[in-house]
């Protein structure tokens, strides 16, 4: 990949909150000074020559994505249909459907309580009626249910033909030697091009607008155009870059180190053997991504908010983490663990540990990523926790 086609593609955030006004992060990707104007976006494929935004899930990340990409539509209705529709599997809250609680409310009360939501965002419960006319999907469904949502979507024929996408989901698909992100199966599947979203993003800290940054990996110039105007606020600093497969295995890898943070609190050791482990981690993971997905840019993961910034925030404030120190604990199995502290949220470190694990082992290189190789022993093989950090 040359340098040109390397660079990031969307320009940054503009300073529109004078509290952020001393902050200097510096990033690695080189977007212009100045936003473009809205007017400039890509044209929609749709006869009213607007967009239409669509997002898959619910659960606290998907509300919050939802949240900001609805708030966006509504600010630049010129170029977006303002309603967002949003796929919510139905569910009893209290003796009422959830997305009728959800649209009298404007509140997930089930993932995401006591957030007002805009009265533009419509929880809808059929997955066909969602993505209708849109021209730009949200997935950020749990990694498990993604074949069976596109395997209806496919059975429906309700993607429109000049629709893009991107995922927000966290993980892998491995099947023997083979390993692909989440976005690339998206691709393949739709037939329709596919970006990734990951950041150090605690889905609640985004609902309540507090500051913080995303990136996001994009297949080409126009696709980083439509995703920075549909997600970048004052408080949510998106930064595109072309590299899709980077950010999509940040967002997959992390969950695995955060396990191992997790049974370093757990264990109660220090700072210094937590620092460690982050720092092997974040090696590991810009290591596996070089070594096994063509295109790969180091300065993703040890400059934007998909590579470092989003390992320190799940290693110190995720599920994963909880999760982890929760099992060195109590002695309960991860399943028992999920469910009892995530509210029908899934547990995404451990799946994707077992896969990465598959997928080595297929290759012959377990041996070169000892600390994933650790988490997987501890986590499925009866492996003493305390053995973590043995030999690293």
């Amino acid at each position: 990949m040359s340098a040109a086609s390397a660079a990031s593609t969307a320009p940054s955030s503009p300073r529109l909150d004078p509290m952020f006004d001393k902050l200097h992060i510096a990033s690695g990707a080189t977007t212009p000074d100045r936003r473009p104007s809205i007017d400039t976006l890509p044209p929609s494929p749709l006869a009213s020559g607007k967009h239409r935004i669509a997002v898959i899930g619910s659960g606290s990340w998907g509300t919050a994505l939802a949240k900001i990409a609805a708030e966006n539509a509504a600010r630049h209705s010129d170029q977006f249909h303002t309603t967002v529709n949003m796929w919510v599997r139905e569910k009893q809250v209290n003796g009422k459907k959830l997305t009728e609680v959800i649209n009298k409310t404007h509140m997930n009360q089930r993932y995401l309580p006591d957030v007002p939501l805009p009265a533009n965002l419509v929880a809808v419960p059929k997955l066909a009626d969602v993505v209708r006319d849109a021209t730009l999907i949200v997935f950020v469904t749990p990694h498990q249910f993604l074949p069976t949502v596109i395997n209806d979507l496919k059975r429906a024929k309700a993607i429109h033909p000049g629709a893009r996408a991107v995922s927000a989901i966290k993980g892998v698909e491995v099947e023997g030697a083979e390993i692909k992100t989440f976005a690339s199966v998206i691709e393949r599947d739709l037939s329709i091009p596919c970006s990734a979203l990951s950041g150090a993003n605690i889905a609640l800290e985004v609902a309540l607008e507090q500051f913080c940054e995303t990136t996001i990996g994009c297949p080409t110039h126009n696709d980083s155009l439509l995703w920075h105007a549909v997600f970048d606020a004052e408080s949510f600093r998106v930064q595109c870059v072309e590299d899709v497969n980077g950010v999509s295995l940040g967002g997959a890898l992390k969950n695995v180190v955060a396990l191992a943070a997790g049974f370093v609190d757990g264990l109660r050791l220090g700072g210094n053997t937590k620092a460690a482990i982050l720092r092997i981690g974040l090696k590991e993971m810009t290591d596996f991504c070089l070594e096994f997905f063509d295109g790969a840019q180091r300065s993703t993961f040890s400059n934007e908010s998909a590579g470092v910034a989003d390992l320190i925030t799940t290693c110190y404030g995720g599920r994963n983490r909880k999760c982890a120190e929760e099992f060195v604990k109590s002695g309960s199995s991860f399943d028992d663990i999920e469910r009892r502290l995530l509210n029908g949220q899934k547990l995404q470190g451990t799946a994707t540990a077992e896969e990465v694990h598959a997928f080595l082992q297929a290759h012959g290189r377990v041996d070169g990523y000892p600390l994933f190789e650790r988490v997987y022993q501890i986590a499925f093989k009866g492996l003493a926790p305390a053995q973590l950090v043995k030999g690293l």
